[in-house]
């Protein structure tokens, strides 16, 4: 029998930048209940594609997880209420499909923060609506959603990793 060789595989992704940045929304990826020092909650992770290429080409990926939630205190609330440029109506709070945030534009702030392993790590921490006349960005075609891959499994980071995906 042939062995099982188990190796470390971790990719290492170019850090977005800080600063403000044009971006387009690539991927809503649903990441079901995680668990953390308040109990299960449901999560769900935005994907940004940013308007300025690292070394490689590649266009550089952000992403943000937060709780699947519309409540008032929310974060999903604040950066999808700032992000539209209005508040949701309550008619709107009874339901907001995530889904039809696929190619939206917006203006995303990037802050950096460093881990206590020393890793530093591009943070969303602001998600705005795109300036007046400026224009509309599209998804580079090679990136393919979560959803859609089938040999990847969805990127789960520890709770303490709630505000940190590295890309």
């Amino acid at each position: 029998m042939p062995p099982i060789i188990a190796k470390d595989n971790q990719k290492e992704y170019p850090l977005a930048p800080q600063g403000l940045f044009q971006a387009v929304c690539v991927d809503v990826v649903d990441l079901g209940l995680v668990k953390d020092q308040y109990g299960e909650k449901h999560k769900v992770q935005l994907r940004w594609q940013l308007d300025m290429e690292s070394d490689d080409g590649q266009r550089f990926m952000v992403a943000k997880r937060y709780t699947n939630s519309l409540n008032e205190k929310a974060r999903l609330r604040a950066h999808l209420e700032s992000w539209r440029g209005q508040k949701f109506s309550p008619e709107e709070l009874k339901g907001f499909d995530l889904e039809k945030l696929i190619g939206v534009n917006c203006q995303i702030q990037i802050v950096h923060s460093e881990d206590d392993k020393g890793r530093t790590w591009a943070n969303v921490s602001t998600v705005v609506a795109l300036g007046k006349g400026m224009t509309k960005m599209r998804a580079s075609d090679s990136y393919v959603r979560v959803i859609d891959r089938t040999s990847q499994p969805v990127p789960v980071a520890s709770e303490a990793d709630d505000d940190a995906i590295p890309f």
